[in-house]
């Protein structure tokens, strides 16, 4: 009986020490969360409300925990929009088994061990800065690692080599450098790597043929490899995804990828790869993606390619292909993809392609092709793109392409197609761009469909020119109402220009010259209110030029010559302020040319052959005495003398604000101030505030002052103390939204915000610190000798990529508004990081900014139209970072080096004559001439004039000056643009860069004209 009682009070004893032990840990589980919440800034509602650090029975139902016989196994907070930094007490949760942090903005260091039982960790795209060089040991059971999208700098770790359950190992999109250890081969149970975009160099190590569970590798983007394609990489025989792409490998493709029988997709794009395509990966009989494009093969393509019948998206163009386009492409019964342009490939296009397949993208320009265009291409009803352009294909375009509903771009300019237009093809529903300019096509345009004449079609560009079209400009134009582009010139077309062209509300451009159109000038063309370019030049147009022409606000280009066009010209086109270029030539026009306002700018060819014309500029002086002449040189001066009193009284108005600004800062500086932090800081606003004094300013412009600061622990600091407005009237026009967005921007080469500190009289933006300045002070300052070529080239394409974060990618986009070098500022690695975006258009609403200027940017750096429009897109900054770009150039400041009224712009012009090969007259004589590559210097000079343009929509947006910027494969600084699936090959790349260099940019017609540089490419 005793011993009885014994084992029943033994149990008992046992069954309360575990629960008590449970409890004890549960305990351990709350305060680590409590830790954990105390390191979040911004938290959401859901973990606000639901982690109650008070109630520790709640645990197991707060937000994004999950709990399992009394202990905390899984967090998952993912995509929370949570800040801050991740405490190390994290690491107490020693039951977790699955860790989920990732898309959040946590920062700092972060350091994860001692959890036995963990399985998955994912602390992807987040901020997460220094090492990985854990204790894996103590997690050895993970089999699931993705560290994706952080700021990791340091070698790539080896303690993972101790994961003997891994599976999944993601450490791409960081900073890690060095080479890839081979040891990495001994982790024999992974199954998929990435670790792509990093600045890893080196070899690629053979040692990773050993992982043969391996179902995804990525090793690809901003990384450099040595030498070329490991052979081993053969013995993958799991390998299902296999991206290379822009790593600078060069040699040929081993055949031994042949071996790799799984294999889906093979990306090995953006290389120096070279020699012929292996007949051996036609034994890849799954793959669904190739992408070979932009490297160095030659040859044909393989015929053992007709194996590859699950082919979804081939890609080969930009290589050095020959030989014809084999048949069997066409009966690739899964083909959507297929871009082979800029090759040397002749014979005739496959007559079957598209027939029986889900063809959505074709793309066989800039080669020698012949022959008709299939009949079929757009059978499947699916086709979206078809650009064939540039080849020697003759015959008419096929009447099925007139009721391809699908298509959206559409490029067969440059041919010697014939015959008439599909009836409905220019009118298609989501047609954005057409052009078959440069073929010998005939008859009329027809009109659209009458059931469908309230139908409003997207197409935004029209280029017909240089063909046979003739008959009447079709009434139905009025249904184009996106229209930016329309290019009608040397054709054949007759009679009056339609009334409806005024409906072109959207039209920036349009070009009717060399025709025999008849009749007057519709008035109704004054309501196209952003046209830019104008040109009714060689028709036979009469009748006067309607005055409504001069209400076109922001017209720069307008050639109404060699026409039949009488009575006067307009006094009112002398206000046309944006009015650059002008030709009223050989017309039949009298009586006297205006002297006054842009008649002033105009040359007197622009005028000629008008004999019954007259006026001071065309030495034919009219018979009229001028008898009004002294009081208009009176009313000028009063006008001179109202201008100047202007100017001094806004003068004394700004010094008088300043001052009173100036003091009121020094006497609110006790008042309340509140600090708003972007990221985990150790420092406080006051310690902020110790830094604005005069003895730390180290740069003024017109946005404000600048101030250096050093805080305790010894982070360097940028405070800019901002100008003309306070943040009361910040508020009014949302300034403090949009600070927060900017503060959570984050890029590589973009300066980032810190915080903002704020009282009720100033503002005050903490930013990081650039230890080298700005680019301004490098090129035009005491240290500008340390800047050599290959630096130059180097921050032109990482400011580039700074823009066109901001322009396409950031969310939501941001227009710059004052992009200069002095803007762009230079780490202690003399990387290039553009600053001070998003505030100007506050700055132009605020008091008394506005006496500093009523154009948003620096002088020197505005965009012609910016002048007369007071409105800016990303085609104002396009302008800038050209200028930006003659900088790098020449070493010279944009203004004043050039004497009175000439700027960079036009000095460069001059001095080149536009041609790049002169190129060499304008380099900085600082630079050792024979060290700076003279294709390179050609090729930036270029990209300059493409940005330089007078007429805004023919400059290239942001996303193609990258492209063209990383045109050389020596030096390749592309921003990561992983493929996730096919499309992204075809559909992102595609559209920028690789559309960008089959457009070819037409050297030759660069050097002809300056200011038509790009009069024949349409983006």
């Amino acid at each position: 009986m005793v011993q009885m009682q014994l084992v029943v009070l033994t149990a008992f004893f046992a069954i309360l020490g575990t629960s008590l032990s449970s409890s004890s840990s549960l305990v351990t589980d709350f305060h680590a969360l409590v830790a954990l919440k105390e390191g979040f800034e911004y938290p959401n509602e859901a973990i606000k409300t639901s982690w109650n650090s008070s109630d520790i029975s709640s645990i197991c139902s707060w937000a994004g925990i999950k709990c399992s016989h009394g202990r905390v196994v899984a967090i998952n907070l993912s995509s929370t929009n949570l800040y801050g930094s991740v405490s190390s007490a994290i690491s107490s949760l020693d039951k977790l088994i699955e860790l989920n942090l990732d898309g959040n903005n946590f920062t700092g260091e972060i350091k994860i061990e001692n959890m036995s039982s963990l399985r998955s960790l994912n602390i992807s795209n987040n901020q997460f800065s220094g090492n990985l060089d854990w204790n894996y040991s103590s997690l050895a059971n993970l089999e699931v690692f993705d560290a994706y999208n952080n700021n990791f700098s340091a070698s790539l770790p080896l303690g993972v080599l101790s994961l003997k359950n891994l599976r999944h190992l993601d450490l791409g999109g960081n900073y890690f450098f060095g080479e890839i250890p081979s040891r990495y081969g001994d982790l024999i149970g992974l199954e998929y790597l990435q670790l792509a975009g990093n600045s890893l160099q080196g070899k690629i190590p053979g040692e990773l043929g050993n992982l043969t569970n391996l179902k995804e590798l990525y090793l690809g983007y901003y990384n450099a490899f040595e030498g070329g394609i490991p052979k081993e990489f053969g013995k993958l025989q799991n390998l299902v995804f296999l991206d290379l792409t822009n790593c600078e490998l060069d040699g040929s493709i081993p055949p031994e990828l042949g071996y790799l029988k799984s294999l889906e997709t093979l990306f090995l794009d953006i290389n120096s790869l070279s020699g012929p395509i292996p007949k051996q990966l036609g034994n890849l009989t799954s793959l669904k993606n190739l992408d070979l494009s932009h490297n160095e093969h030659t040859g044909e393509i393989p015929y053992e390619f007709i194996g590859l019948r699950n082919l979804r998206l081939l890609n080969l163009f930009m290589n050095r292909l020959h030989g014809s386009i084999p048949d069997f492409v066409a009966e690739y019964p899964n083909l959507e993809v297929l871009y082979l342009w800029k090759n040397n490939f002749t014979g005739t296009i496959p007559q079957n392609l598209g027939q029986n397949q889900n063809l959505q993208e074709l793309d066989l320009s800039s080669n020698k092709l012949t022959g008709t265009i299939p009949q079929n291409l757009c059978a499947s009803k699916q086709l979206r793109i078809l650009i064939l352009f540039k080849n020697f294909l003759f015959g008419s375009i096929p009447d099925g392409l007139g009721t391809c509903t699908s298509l959206v771009r559409v490029r067969l300019g440059q041919n010697y197609l014939n015959g008439s237009i599909p009836n409905g093809f220019i009118y298609l529903p989501n047609l954005n761009l057409l052009e078959l300019q440069n073929n010998l096509l005939s008859e009329t345009l027809s009109e659209n469909d009458k059931n469908a004449t309230n139908t409003r079609t997207k197409i935004a560009q029209l280029n017909l020119a240089n063909n046979q079209l003739s008959g009447l400009l079709p009434f139905s134009i009025a249904s184009f109402s996106s229209l930016q582009i329309l290019l009608l010139g040397g054709n054949k077309f007759s009679g009056p220009i339609p009334p409806s062209i005024g409906n072109l509300e959207e039209v920036v451009k349009i070009d009717l010259s060399e025709n025999s159109l008849s009749g007057k000038i519709p008035f109704e063309i004054g309501n196209c209110l952003h046209l830019t370019y104008l040109d009714l030049s060689q028709n036979n147009l009469s009748g006067s030029i309607p005055a409504q022409i001069s209400g076109i606000r922001i017209l720069n280009y307008l050639n109404l010559s060699r026409n039949h066009l009488t009575q006067t010209i307009p006094k009112s086109i002398g206000s046309m302020k944006s009015l650059t270029t002008a030709d009223f030539s050989f017309n039949d026009l009298s009586g006297k040319l205006p002297e006054t306002g842009q008649f002033a700018f105009f040359n007197a060819a622009s005028f000629a052959g008008n004999p019954q014309l007259c006026g001071s500029l065309l030495n034919n002086p009219c018979n009229v005495t001028l008898q009004r002449s002294p009081p208009a040189r009176k009313a000028h001066g009063e006008f001179k003398l109202i201008f100047a009193l202007g100017l001094l009284i806004c003068s004394l108005v700004f010094a008088t604000a300043a001052i009173i600004k100036a003091k009121s800062f020094k006497k609110n500086v006790s008042n309340s101030w509140k600090m708003t932090a972007f990221q985990s800081l150790d420092f406080t606003v006051a310690e902020v505030l110790e830094c604005v004094k005069d003895g730390n300013v180290i740069g003024r412009g017109g946005a404000g002052i600048v101030y250096y600061g050093k805080m305790p622990n010894g982070v360097e600091i940028a405070v800019k103390k901002l100008l003309g407005f306070s943040s009361k009237n910040s508020h009014d026009h949302g300034f403090r939204a949009e600070i927060r967005t900017l503060g959570n921007i984050r890029h590589r080469y973009i300066v980032r915000l810190l915080a903002f500190c704020s009282n009720k009289e100033t503002n005050l933006l903490v930013y990081e610190y650039m230890r080298n300045g700005s680019l301004g002070e490098a090129l035009h300052g005491k240290k500008c000798g340390f800047l050599g070529w290959q630096i130059r080239y180097k921050i032109a394409v990482e400011a580039a990529k700074g823009l066109c974060y901001l322009h396409h990618d950031c969310s939501p986009l941001i227009v710059h508004r004052d992009v200069k070098s002095n803007n762009i500022l230079l780490n202690s690695s003399l990387e290039a990081h553009v600053a001070d975006f998003g505030l100007a258009k506050f700055l132009a609403g605020g008091g008394a900014s506005e006496c500093m200027s009523a154009i948003a940017g620096s002088y020197g750096y505005i965009a012609p139209e910016y002048a007369y429009t007071l409105k800016v897109d990303e085609k104002s900054d396009v302008y800038s970072f050209g200028v930006v770009l003659l900088e790098l150039i020449t070493g010279r400041r944009p203004v004043g080096d050039f004497g009175d009224g000439v700027d960079i712009v036009q000095w460069a012009k001059r001095a080149t004559n536009c041609r790049r090969e002169e190129v060499t007259q304008i380099v900085d004589p600082r630079l050792i001439l024979s060290t700076v590559p003279k294709d390179e210097a050609m090729h930036l000079f270029f990209i300059a004039m493409l940005c330089i343009q007078e007429n805004s929509v023919e400059r290239p947006n942001m996303r193609e000056v990258v492209q063209m910027l990383s045109e050389f494969p020596r030096q390749i600084f592309s921003t990561p643009n992983y493929h996730n699936n096919y499309q992204s090959s075809s559909s992102s790349v595609i559209t920028s860069f690789q559309q960008q260099q089959k457009n070819d940019l037409d050297l030759k017609g660069l050097e002809k004209s300056c200011p038509k540089i790009r009069q024949d490419l349409l983006i």
